[in-house]
């Protein structure tokens, strides 16, 4: 409800690290100077987001609590602030962790779509002008990447908002906000797959899974799924998984298995998990003369620790936020893609709950029995 500007609403609130999220009706401020508020339809919910609540300080930088997390999602225009161009209230649009002002030397370049606009201050979980547009009980909540979508509703950069087509289910397109983009641009834009090629995708949950999709549209011959839990394997071969292997079921370190597996080694390796070791392993796995290993997996602190020969001798070893995709011009193609059959999201889905059953999603995606579950606002 509207009162003066501010909207009353339900978020799921992470008071403190390591303890469960509670529901709680908060104040969303109105948006200031080139914002935008969005009713949130649907939201993802994302390991990051797990990772940041239980394991904020380990492989993640702290970040300020209390906060509102949720970084996934799709929503409704309510409102614009001063100076908004691109907007109308009504449009359908999908917040965007990872902006794109247009007009920086990053955004100008062809090569990167690392556009830094408002980046410290997103990374903080505050505006560009240092505070955040949610509150309880006039305390501030940060907002988790600068998005926090596990709210009904929330304001962000207009920078860090793309429109999307009208006819598009905001229930199923909310997973291009961040794990299906990353994996399936890691794959055909960072990695550059090739048509009859050999990939190897290292964990397969859904940022994995958005590899595989990716290796498949790519035209890869040979596409192998591996993962320490065989649950994920029926699922692998749906998104077009050749083979699975479970590093489990061999003596041999897994890039070993690999190597021999394929002759030499996979053209691509794609290190959809964030740990270190499994980095080197797959980029072990990659086929020395030309090998490319793309890490998709987020880890903010971790060090990798490589053998000089395993590059020296024609290896490449690159990193990929985001997949890759400019994200403001790129995701509404997704969409598209999404719309023409090109690219699968329903796969991806396998619970749909609502906000105040969020921790139990959060159990599920703990204990592996979820890919995405789609909280409902």
């Amino acid at each position: 409800v509207a009162s003066g500007g501010v909207i009353k609403c339900k978020a799921a609130v992470a008071w403190e690290p390591g303890k469960p999220l509670t529901i709680q009706d908060v104040d969303v401020a109105p948006p200031k100077v080139h914002e935008v508020r969005i009713k949130i339809v649907a939201t993802g919910v994302c390991h990051t987001d797990w990772e940041y609540l239980y394991e904020s300080g380990k492989g993640m930088k702290s970040r300020p609590f209390p906060l509102v997390l949720g970084h996934e999602a799709a929503g409704i225009v309510e409102s614009v602030g001063p100076e908004v161009t691109k907007f109308s209230p009504g449009d359908k649009v999908i917040p965007l962790f990872l902006p794109q002002c247009g007009e920086c030397e990053r955004c100008r370049s062809p090569k990167t779509n690392q556009c830094r606009k408002n980046w410290a201050n997103m990374q903080l979980g505050v505006m560009a002008d240092g505070t955040s547009r949610i509150s309880y009980k006039n305390q501030q909540l940060y907002q988790f990447l600068g998005v926090s979508s596990f709210s009904q509703y929330t304001v962000v950069p207009d920078t860090s908002l793309t429109k999307i087509r009208c006819d598009a289910p905001l229930d199923k397109v909310c997973l291009l906000g961040c794990g299906v983009s990353t994996g399936y641009g890691a794959a055909v834009k960072t990695a550059k797959v090739e048509k009859d090629s050999s990939c190897a995708v290292f964990g397969l949950g859904a940022v994995g899974l958005a590899a595989v999709m990716g290796c498949q549209v790519a035209g890869a011959k040979r596409i192998i799924g591996v993962d320490i839990n065989p649950d994920k394997f029926e699922k692998a071969r749906v998104f077009g998984a050749t083979e699975c292997i479970n590093p489990r079921d061999h003596e041999k370190a897994i890039q070993e298995v690999l190597v021999e597996k394929t002759g030499g080694g996979v053209d691509y390796a794609l290190e959809c998990v964030g740990s270190p070791v499994i980095m080197n392993a797959a980029l072990e796995s990659t086929a020395e003369a030309w090998g490319t290993c793309v890490i998709a997996g987020w880890t903010e602190t971790e060090t990798m620790n490589i053998m000089v020969e395993k590059i020296l001798m024609g290896r490449t070893l690159k990193g990929t936020y985001f997949g890759g995709w400019k994200s403001v011009e790129d995701v509404p193609k997704l969409v598209d893609d999404y719309m023409n059959k090109k690219l699968k999201l329903d796969e991806f889905i396998t619970h749909n709950l609502t906000l105040d059953q969020i921790n139990v999603a959060f159990d599920l995606l703990k204990s592996g029995k979820s890919i995405r579950t789609v909280i409902s606002l």
